[in-house]
């Protein structure tokens, strides 16, 4: 007997019809920002037709035929893990720019290269000589790359990482430090941002540059109060570091009545936090109200100088004193560095979970970089490009179905196609650490990137998916396991549209929860 489903062709049809007519285009998601959980919309229940290839070509062939897609471009293959067969295929073998889809190729590169058990090693050395309580000479660190150095992994606290170099001294009666406290080395060289980036997004939180040393990956939070009376400069914070970078404040406290214009001064009734130029000081501008406060979040433009001020403020904070200074020459000659500890990184299924979920782009860049270091003894870009290549023609994707720029897919130069990510999924999921794999990834209904998609349907809990989000690009692709016990791949790029991006969405979901919902039936 057949079973009922919530998700047939008639709901689509339905759906593809309304939304042509009801919605006309509106301005797009500006590029390159964070990717957004968004609501879902429940299509009416009735009965599927028996064929699922029938069923699924009639969605594809109903959103093609909507004139809301007339301009767009979709790529879409459905194919069933066990047995190979594909359920649905249009466009396969075209290229799409992927956004963020890019992290699953990068994900499945860094566990096949660095393996699920793989730490970041950051030894911390002594070069110099301690008399009594105080160390003479320079406090060398050493990176390479640790994505773990955060907030989000470290309980809140990202600086508590440095913890086991504090205990360090600590145990050697090391209270005071008249040196320098410098980044060691050249782990991953060359430029700080992913290839093709665009440059007026580098301020931003979420592109920001990356290094051997990353603190907090990459965000500065800009925390802005208003004085206690009108004309005072407003108060500004900075975290997760205190000193650094430098603040001027420009910006005065205004009445809080509405007017066209601050009467501080002239500026505008706004606040701007923004880099003075090419330099690392921030510039505080504008008028905020009386009792108002705001918080921008911004990058920290030196990746391993934010690591460092972070160090040095912990370092301070639990009572080393130190005075920077150059060392003298007969403390280093002839001294080797001695080390003093090295601070291991989180769990390697722990931050592959960050990378994925809220789809984390430098962490994506910093497994992108790592994964060449280990395999090349380079971790520059193009190694790390070259790496990419060789393992995915491993997994029969060639350099027609690829383009791999760069680990997070911020890259406008990111190209592949639903074959390629489908096959991506497939060499996972026969691999011994696929089932880490798919658990890094977003559930839908659930966590991650689609947390609000896909509620109250098959799909919730049960679809684990990778979303991507570029001006005029959306994808999402995954797993997603069929009412009978069947694991499908599933990969769905849309690109150049230009309704809205819920729009696109709309499509995704509603063909990730028909297949949660459906049995494969053998076609005769």
């Amino acid at each position: 007997m057949e079973r009922r489903h919530g998700l047939p062709l008639l709901a689509v049809l339905v759906f593809a019809a309304c939304s042509s007519a009801s919605r006309g285009p509106t301005a797009d998601l500006p590029p390159h920002r964070p990717e957004p959980p968004a609501p879902y919309m429940a299509p009416a229940a009735v009965v599927r037709p028996p064929n699922v290839r029938e069923v699924l070509r009639g969605i594809a062939d109903s959103v093609l035929a909507a004139p809301m897609w007339r301009n767009a471009r979709w790529g879409m293959l459905v194919v069933d893990a066990q047995r190979g067969d594909t359920l649905l295929s249009h466009d396969a073998d075209r290229l799409f720019m992927p956004a963020s889809n890019q992290k699953l190729l990068t994900g499945a590169i860094a566990l096949e290269v660095l393996g699920p058990d793989h730490q970041w090693r950051t030894p911390v050395l002594l070069h110099g000589t301690q008399r009594g309580h105080t160390f003479f000479g320079d406090v060398l660190v050493q990176g390479s790359g640790d994505p773990s150095v955060s907030h989000a992994l470290r309980g809140g606290d990202a600086a508590s990482a440095f913890q086991p170099m504090l205990d360090a001294l600590k145990a050697r009666g090391i209270t005071r430090i008249a040196g320098r406290i410098r980044a060691d080395g050249d782990a991953l060289p060359g430029a700080t941002t992913g290839y093709g980036w665009a440059w007026d997004d580098f301020d931003a939180g979420y592109s920001a540059a990356i290094d051997e040393l990353m603190f907090n990956e990459g965000e500065l939070y800009v925390h802005v109060k208003a004085g206690s009376k009108v004309g005072q400069p407003v108060r500004v914070q900075t975290l997760p570091t205190r000193g650094y970078p430098r603040v001027a404040v420009r910006a005065r406290t205004r009445d809080s009545a509405p007017a066209a214009m601050s009467s501080v001064a002239g500026r505008a009734e706004r606040i701007t936090v923004a880099y003075y130029s090419i330099g690392d000081r921030v510039v505080v501008d504008g008028s905020l109200a009386l009792g108002d406060s705001m918080r921008v979040t911004m990058a920290y433009r030196h990746p391993a100088d934010a690591y460092l001020a972070a160090l040095r403020e912990r370092l301070a904070d639990s009572g080393v004193v130190l005075r920077a200074q150059r060392v003298a020459r007969r403390d280093t000659l002839g001294r080797a560095p001695d080390t003093l500890t090295v601070l291991m990184s989180a769990p390697f299924p722990a931050v592959l979970a960050r990378m994925e979920k809220p789809s984390q782009n430098q962490m994506a860049e910093l497994f992108f970089r790592s994964s060449a270091l280990k395999a090349t003894g380079s971790g520059s870009a193009d190694s790390a490009q070259a790496l990419g290549a060789r393992v995915l023609s491993q997994w029969g994707i060639g350099a027609q179905d690829v383009a791999y720029r760069d680990g997070s897919g911020l890259s406008r130069h990111d190209y592949l196609t639903p074959r390629a990510v489908v096959r991506v999924l497939d060499a996972a999921h026969r691999a011994p650490w696929g089932e880490l794999f798919r658990n890094s990834l977003p559930v839908a209904g659930v966590d991650g990137t689609i947390a609000n998609r896909m509620r109250g349907t098959p799909a919730a809990g049960n679809v684990r998916a990778k979303t991507g989000t570029l001006d005029k690009a959306r994808a999402l692709s995954g797993y997603v396991t069929t009412a009978d016990g069947q694991l499908l791949l599933f990969s769905l790029l849309a690109n150049n549209y230009s309704v809205p991006t819920r729009e696109v969405e709309r499509v995704q979901d509603l063909i990730a929860a028909y297949l949660a919902s459906t049995t494969l039936v053998t076609d005769k």
